[in-house]
């Protein structure tokens, strides 16, 4: 059964440098990292020492405060290198791969015949428990929590993201494995919001409850199709799962072994043949992006999409999370009365000297640059044209900088991760920080309230 959800209020970002549909195979890359930066409020303890040899799904390190949430080994290899920070915090571990993987065998289970706790069991074993996400909080979910819902996207809206209707072609088996096991973690339903295309790999698989997602960007956002479908209130728990995610946790289930593979978009305008390639996660970056070339030197690599991702260095490594590589020029250069001219290869929500609106379907080279710098909030009523959510934006954000938690609560505090407010930031004339505010805010909640 579909149910449909239209998003009137929105922004489509749309930029050169689209990932066309052709998909090649990332040559090997020596070393993968895993970054305990992308799993927060995470405290890392580390099960091997520098040196240790090891499989594909062996444990790395485990959560310091529940220790059953395991991180694995994405190759086999040998882990070369714990880098650590301030105060000795893990900020990197590498491993050198070898030249083939061989993985643990977790042995095969069968979803439609295994029970809930037998379910969870495997997934905690395997390493794959850190794909599924709870809200409130937007952390890795709990696994002593019972969700009422469990959510999943595989409809597409950040600028220049993977098509999930593309990466997720042919991986019809492992969603359905992946869905069916879920569906045993919660007593309400598997939420799919997908696109009206037709095309989506989840469009005839069982156990789901489907909804065509229709609007500008953040309709393909998860936290949208929360809010249509079934909002979070105090003292309830959701779970969300990305769509690349269940292609693993599906595999684990079919083939008992944890296959990290990915297919990535490499997208933007500094890319001279962008497309998608096959590779694993924690991959350095350059073994696909120098084989499309850049066409601008002066460039930023983000791992993620333009919005939300991270800034990595041409050395970097793939995120945990992420299944797009984009490249965009850095914009470190300012126009001479920039804010006093009429703007026509920008975008802006905004009719006054801009225009393109008057251009909805036209691709813009955007580069890096804010166009203007950190000032207190200025009262322009932008951000409710692009934030679809029942909620205050700028209320809920003013809200988390006093750290009044009493309003964060009475304002829907326990519906928002910081994704929720990357539009908001993108239009803020006043340059300010929205999802690291939100983030930061959501931090307290967690410590205060739990």
């Amino acid at each position: 059964m579909s149910k449909d959800i239209k998003i009137r209020k929105g922004l489509n970002i749309r930029l050169k440098g689209e990932a066309d549909k052709t998909l090649s195979n990332a040559p090997r890359s020596r070393t993968f990292a895993i970054r305990p930066q992308d799993f927060h409020l995470i405290t890392p303890k580390m099960v091997l020492k520098e040196g240790a040899k090891l499989k594909a799904g062996d444990v790395v390190f485990h959560s310091k405060t529940k220790e059953e949430i395991k991180f694995v080994s994405p190759v086999s290899g040998t882990l070369t290198e714990i880098e650590r920070g301030a105060k000795r915090v893990i900020t990197k571990i590498t491993i050198e791969a070898d030249l083939q993987d061989e993985y643990k065998d977790f042995g095969v289970l069968n979803p439609e015949a295994a029970d809930a706790a037998t379910i969870k069991s495997q997934l905690l074993g395997s390493g794959c428990w850190p794909f599924i996400k709870q809200r409130p909080y937007a952390v890795i979910a709990d696994p002593e929590l019972s969700p009422k819902a469990i959510f999943v996207s595989a409809y597409t809206t950040a600028p220049l993201v993977a098509d999930l209707d593309f990466t997720l072609k042919g991986k019809e088996e492992q969603l359905q494995a992946a869905v069916t096991a879920l569906g045993k973690l919660t007593e309400g339903k598997v939420h799919v919001g997908i696109g009206a295309s037709g095309t989506s790999p989840f469009s005839n698989l069982k156990n789901i409850e489907i909804h065509t997602v229709k609007g500008p960007h953040p309709a393909g956002n998860v936290g949208t199709q929360i809010a249509k479908i079934d909002p979070v209130n105090k003292g309830e728990v959701v779970w969300t799962v990305a769509a690349q995610d269940l292609v693993i946790i599906g595999d684990l289930l079919l083939n008992g072994k944890f296959n990290a593979e990915r297919v990535i978009a490499l997208a933007g305008s500094s890319v001279k043949t962008p497309k998608y390639y096959r590779t694993m996660i924690g991959a350095e970056v350059s073994t696909f992006v120098y084989d499309s070339g850049l066409s601008e030197d002066h460039s930023r690599l983000i791992s993620g999409n333009v919005l939300t991702g991270t800034k990595i260095s041409p050395k970097g490594h793939l995120g945990y999370y992420d299944n797009t590589v984009s490249i965009i020029p850095e914009g470190d250069d300012y126009e001479f009365f920039g804010w006093n001219k009429p703007i026509f290869n920008k975008i802006s929500p905004s009719r006054a000297l801009t225009f393109s609106w008057m251009f909805p379907k036209k691709r813009y080279d955007l580069d890096t640059n804010t166009n203007g710098e950190h000032r207190a909030f200025v009262v322009t009523g932008n951000y409710e044209e692009v934030f679809p959510l029942d909620i205050y934006p700028m209320q809920i954000l003013k809200a988390c900088m006093v750290q009044d938690l009493d309003a964060m609560e009475a304002l829907g505090m326990y519906e928002v991760a910081p994704e929720d407010f990357s539009l908001t930031e993108f239009v803020c004339v006043s340059k300010q920080p929205h999802q690291k505010i939100i983030r930061e805010g959501l931090d307290l909640m967690y410590k205060e309230i739990g």
